[in-house]
């Protein structure tokens, strides 16, 4: 191969790999596009909507959809079934009319392996089998995170967010210390449930370039890692909006 040849195949090869990059971007955010119309027509008929229930069908990809659960009441209870997609003419409900879209829109979302969707996916523990709940996510993203993270520190500003890390939260800004520096508390008080669900909820975020691009921000310039790590620019500062 001549020199130019090889310079041109290095040239093409970054480009597929750019281009290849760029794809999984706008798949995995077209995943969550597609999963918050869908939330909004099942809250818009039922309200108090949480899970879609489904069986999944590893080999073809499909799902067979279940229903729709509420919130679970308490760490013992189980999510109250809100609509049956099998249930008889008696039991009828406005998502009835939807039914079909519920199942298509949730099968497109969870059709990529890479999907971020599969992150609120876990098994339904009260049903035998092929049986498997997708959480709804939150009207409102970053509210939602600035709701778990001041459940445990009630004076944060702003969250340094991992993107290397699928959304891991860094550490917290607290305010401003008498010297004017910002107060910071690298070792969160929260708990492991409480992690995995700021770390979802931030990974969607970042997958989402209209809601990265309204809540993310450059780390000042003299940010340093709280253990000595190495920051680039898939490291973020989140200002916390006001929460009531």
């Amino acid at each position: 191969m001549t020199p130019a040849a090889h310079d041109q195949l290095a040239i093409l090869a970054g480009q597929r790999e750019d281009l290849q990059a760029q794809h999984l971007r706008t798949e995995q955010a077209y995943c969550l596009a597609v999963l918050d119309h869908i939330t909004a027509k099942i809250r818009a008929a039922c309200p108090e909507a949480a899970y879609v229930s489904f069986a999944f069908y590893s080999s073809s990809r499909t799902l067979g959809l279940h229903g729709v659960l509420g919130a679970q009441p308490s760490p013992l209870g189980t999510c109250p079934w809100l609509w049956d997609n099998h249930g008889g003419p008696e039991d009828e409900h406005p998502l009835d009319d939807i039914a079909n879209q519920v199942e298509s829109d949730v099968e497109t979302a969870l059709a990529p392996y890479s999907s971020p969707a599969w992150a609120t996916v876990r098994r339904n523990s009260a049903s035998d089998g092929n049986s498997w709940l997708l959480e709804l996510p939150p009207a409102d993203r970053a509210a939602r995170v600035a709701e778990l993270v001041r459940e445990h520190h009630p004076e944060a500003t702003a969250v340094v967010v991992d993107g290397r890390a699928a959304g891991r939260v860094i550490e917290i800004f607290e305010g401003v210390a008498d010297d004017g520096t910002p107060v910071r508390t690298p070792r969160p008080r929260w708990s492991a449930d409480c992690d995995t669900a700021l770390t979802k909820l931030l990974g969607q975020l970042l997958a989402l370039p209209a809601l990265a691009d309204r809540h993310l921000m450059p780390l000042p310039a003299n940010y340093t890692h709280p253990f000595g790590i190495s920051t680039n620019d898939q490291v973020h500062l989140m200002p916390l909006p006001p929460t009531a």
